[in-house]
């Protein structure tokens, strides 16, 4: 029997059509889940559905804006129709806009804090019953080293990956008692369609690999190897944890 598994645990994984949420789904069905996941694109979604069945997985998806009530309403009512309990939460949606502080517009702000934290707050908190109908239930919020530490730009995105860290640590202490674990994964820049747009540029590319000792860029599957453990029972006395998946960059001096 294999003890690094996933089988038989339920998971929904938010912006889980591209990037670190479809290397995460692809990396749980590996190991044996049922996912459901979540995308803003319909057609998107339901390419990788279907492909991922055709390769004879159970993985079902949802349409919906999860930054919106009604989106999220869609996604609870989903996860209630499909299944009796979730095992496994994974809050990936985000988004980011980079331009200096003072040249970014009220409305902007909020929405870079509606995808990136308050869908992932308010969802978890939804799903709260379901997680306490779970086996072994964990949430995995997917973070940044930009709510860490200044990265150049981007301080709203900074500032909703530092509350979803702080977030993790006050789930952990208050739910540790319903059996319920949180943990985070920062990743740094990762080949994502969100950050192609930074490592196309030939001279931000160089700085960001002059700050990372491992000098490249990580995989989405790397990361998402790393929510995959921390979904897996043999995490089981790991909570309230930040797994920095950044090649060294967060502990780079001179």
């Amino acid at each position: 029997m294999k003890s690094w598994t996933l089988a038989g645990k339920r998971a929904l994984i938010t912006g889980g059509s591209k990037g670190i949420g479809l290397a995460t789904a692809e990396e749980f069905l590996s190991l044996g889940a049922e996912v459901l996941i979540v995308a803003r694109g319909q057609a998107e979604l339901e390419r990788v559905v279907e492909e991922r069945r055709n390769a004879g997985f159970s993985i079902a998806g949802v349409q919906a804006d999860v930054s919106t009530e009604a989106g999220r309403q869609a996604v609870i009512e989903a996860v209630r129709t499909r299944w009796d309990g979730l095992d496994i939460l994974v809050n990936n949606a985000g988004t980011n806009i980079r331009r200096p502080t003072v040249e970014y517009t009220a409305e902007e702000v909020a929405h870079i804090f509606a995808v990136n934290f308050t869908s992932a707050y308010e969802l978890t908190r939804a799903l709260y019953p379901l997680l306490c109908r779970g086996n072994g239930a964990a949430v995995v919020n997917v973070a940044s080293v930009a709510g860490m530490l200044d990265v150049g730009s981007g301080s709203p995105y900074g500032a909703t990956k530092a509350a979803m860290l702080q977030m993790t640590r006050n789930l952990a202490g208050e739910w540790a008692q319903d059996g319920i674990r949180v943990n985070a994964v920062s990743p740094w820049y990762t080949e994502t369609p969100l950050a192609s747009p930074v490592l196309r540029d030939p001279a931000r590319l160089d700085r960001i690999l002059k700050r990372t000792p491992l000098a490249r860029i990580a995989s989405a599957e790397e990361v998402a190897a790393a929510i995959a453990f921390l979904a897996m029972d043999k995490a089981s006395y790991i909570t309230g944890v930040n797994l920095v998946v950044d090649g060294g960059m967060t502990i780079k001096g001179l």
